[in-house]
């Protein structure tokens, strides 16, 4: 396998690890599990068995978690669209980009917040 350096000057090329088919599926069916997880999380989101904060709980020990965008997390709450999960992160100086796993414990706490008062 390649690896990549430490160290990563932008706009130079980093080679992709080359994998072995056990490896390769390995990693595929990690992937599809990860994905099946933030599907089952954001579903039930949709229909309120779970709140914003209990998700919010569990980032830290669960990666496929960490790893769902707050955009995507928002849109999963009950009459959060697309606009409106737009609106509720730029007035929380949250940024549209922001993965779980990166949101601060203001940010957090005001997520949380915004859902309980709603």
């Amino acid at each position: 396998m390649v690896t990549a350096p430490l160290s990563v000057d932008p706009g130079v090329p980093v080679p992709v690890p080359t994998l072995s088919p056990q490896q390769r599926a390995h990693a595929l069916a990690r992937a599809t599990s990860a994905r099946q997880e933030r599907a089952v999380v954001k579903r039930r989101l949709k229909q309120g068995s779970v709140t914003i904060g209990d998700v919010l709980a569990r980032r830290a020990h669960d990666p496929a978690i960490a790893k769902l965008r707050v955009l995507e997390l928002l849109e999963s709450m009950p009459g959060i669209g697309d606009a409106r999960a737009g609106r509720i992160m730029d007035q929380l100086r949250i940024a549209r980009s922001r993965r779980v796993r990166g949101l601060g414990p203001h940010q957090a706490r005001a997520l949380v917040e915004w859902f309980e008062r709603s």
